[in-house]
């Protein structure tokens, strides 16, 4: 018993509530922020992550345990870390380098993992030109032909106030599985600065076309433009495609941050669905003022020459900030995600976390809160530039970086069922009110209660973490209002004992609560 209660403790304590969708701290150790993360396609239970300045994490049960370590290279690491997955199930992490005796931040470096993250190479590298820096690196796989290209910004010094230095966008591509890369090439036609700021050239992350098309656009002193490459990279557009402006311009200030950015995100549409082609562009502005950020959302149907309506990803009334976002496309469903912080509900630094999600191409966004308390982050303190999220069949996992009481650390949330169609709406709108199981925690047996304000049909479910149904209580019944108590047999269910689910849906509705088995 006692073991078992420790084991329910270490889990309440894990998941600080389970609200809705369980929240998941991946890492508090070595101070983690901008965090990438990755899902293997192959086999969606095996996710790796990463967080400067150098650690990784793995999982093999779909994000609800992890484990890791700090990355380690003779060529140094030094944060911006990026996580890819090829179709064979190895993983890259890309990032910068601090190799010792040489010029600081002078690489991009790929180290590969053939074993889940469990142990990477030493690393290969690109990018390598004298003592100019190479920094803000992204990656993409074909998976066509497990390519992977690389684009990132080159200065030629870091934070050089003369005009004889620039930035610029670089792209370099491996088509041997990360062993050797093509020799860097310019990709944009008007160079930035080197101050790091709005004038500087950066935000580069590429995308891949259902044909092998290279997407990628970026932020700089032209707004936000993009180009492309129809040869895997062998060639690129001379005239770089004009996208949108950024009012306010990409490097903006967020209270209580010590530092803000509204740096784009390519993704494409290569699922079998009707929006496979589009291109689609995300990023954050603040161009109704400084205290009014919000995330915005544009797509090109024609292979990135034209730009449709620039839309607001965030649906709430206008004043408050929105920041730091990350999109990817589930390329099953075609779905499209977005994560970011917000402070929606607040009047001062209290932070959220936030999804949103697109169904039908970006015509229309719905949003929910995915964090299960806010934070209040510290100006004091770098918070990363980055959040991250990736998807697959339904298996959604943003991260984000969180600071409580001073303490960096890095989470996700168990997502797979946030928007299979029934979203849920607070319950003073729900058509039944659902009560706590009790007792609870329970033993040999628990009940559920539940009033039905109108005639309906419901069903009563026990869930696993992961959203797997493994008790049915109620199916399909048909209720008329008034109050309804069930009974379940905790001992013949031969549920192990943990952590738990039970959720009473109606087909447009649904409540969730936690419940634990001793």
């Amino acid at each position: 018993m006692l073991k078992i209660l420790s084991i329910v403790c270490l889990l309440l304590l894990t998941f600080e509530g389970f609200c809705q969708f369980p929240n998941i701290m991946i890492g508090n150790a070595n101070t983690p922020e901008e965090p990438s993360i990755i899902i293997n396609p192959k086999n969606t239970n095996q996710l790796i992550a990463g967080a400067n300045l150098d650690n990784y994490y793995y999982s093999q049960d779909g994000g609800l345990t992890w484990q890791g370590g700090n990355i380690a290279s003779t060529v140094g690491v030094w944060g911006d870390p990026c996580l890819v997955v090829d179709t064979t199930g190895n993983f890259y992490y890309f990032h910068l380098s601090d190799p010792p005796g040489s010029a600081f931040v002078d690489r991009i470096v790929c180290q590969k993992s053939s074993d889940g993250g469990a142990s990477w190479s030493n690393g290969t590298y690109m990018g390598l030109n004298g003592s100019k820096t190479q920094d803000k690196e992204w990656a993409v796989i074909d998976p066509a032909t497990n390519n992977i290209y690389v684009c990132w910004t080159q200065f030629d010094i870091y934070q050089s106030p003369s005009q004889l230095d620039s930035s610029n966008i670089l792209f370099s591509k491996s088509i041997d599985g990360g062993q050797s890369w093509s020799s860097p090439m310019r990709i944009n036609q008007k160079a930035g600065d080197c101050m790091d700021g709005d004038n500087t050239v950066e935000g580069a992350v590429p995308a891949v076309g259902p044909n092998g098309e290279i997407y990628v656009c970026w932020a700089g002193p032209a707004g936000l433009v993009f180009n492309r490459s129809l040869d895997q990279g062998n060639t690129w557009m001379d005239t770089n495609v004009f996208v949108s402006d950024i009012p306010g311009g990409w490097d903006y200030n967020i209270s209580g941050i010590y530092r803000a950015n509204g740096l784009p995100v390519t993704c494409c549409d290569i699922s079998q669905g009707p929006h496979r082609g589009n291109i689609y562009v995300n990023w954050s502005d603040q161009r109704y003022g400084g205290y009014d950020t919000d995330i915005w959302f544009m797509k090109s149907t024609d292979g990135g020459i034209h730009w449709g309506e620039r839309k607001r990803v965030n649906n709430d009334p206008p004043g408050k900030q929105q920041f730091l976002t990350w999109m990817t496309v589930d390329q099953v469903t075609g779905y499209i995600y977005f994560v970011f912080y917000d402070r929606r509900s607040y009047s001062d630094v209290l932070t959220d976390v936030y999804l949103a999600v697109s169904r039908d191409g970006g015509e229309s966004f719905e949003n929910i809160k995915i964090s299960e308390s806010p934070f209040h982050p510290n100006s004091g303190i770098f918070f990363g530039d980055y959040t991250g999220i990736s998807a697959h069949n339904n298996v959604v996992r943003p991260i984000w970086a969180r600071l409580q009481y001073n303490e960096l650390s890095v989470w996700t949330a168990i997502a797979d069922s946030i928007f299979t169609g029934t979203g849920q709406k607070p319950e003073s709108f729900m058509s039944f009110t659902l009560e706590q199981n009790y007792p609870n925690p329970g033993k040999e047996f628990t009940y559920f209660a539940y009033k039905v304000h109108e005639t309906t049909t419901v069903s009563l479910t026990i869930c696993d973490l992961l959203g797997r149904g493994v008790a049915t209580i109620a199916e399909n019944k048909r209720v008329t209002p008034g109050k309804y108590i069930e009974y379940f047999d905790i001992s013949s269910s031969r549920l192990p004992p943990g952590l738990y689910y039970f959720s009473l849906v109606n087909g447009e509705q649904s409540i969730r609560k936690k419940m634990i088995i001793e």
